[in-house]
């Protein structure tokens, strides 16, 4: 007897380490960093809701 529909084994991975950053947040298929935007220009991804006061 088995659950109903099979899940998928493992997945796969969306992110790796990015070259700029270094934290583990570059997508491989969308090449581009969730982190500091590495991949979609020269500027570092920044945001006002994420500045520290």
């Amino acid at each position: 007897m088995s659950k109903g529909t099979p899940s998928k084994s493992g997945g796969g991975k969306t992110h790796i380490r990015c070259r700029r950053c270094g934290k583990h947040a570059y997508h491989i298929r969308k090449k581009r960093c969730a982190a500091c935007g590495y991949g979609r220009g020269s500027r570092m991804r920044s945001y006002s809701w994420s500045k520290r006061h």
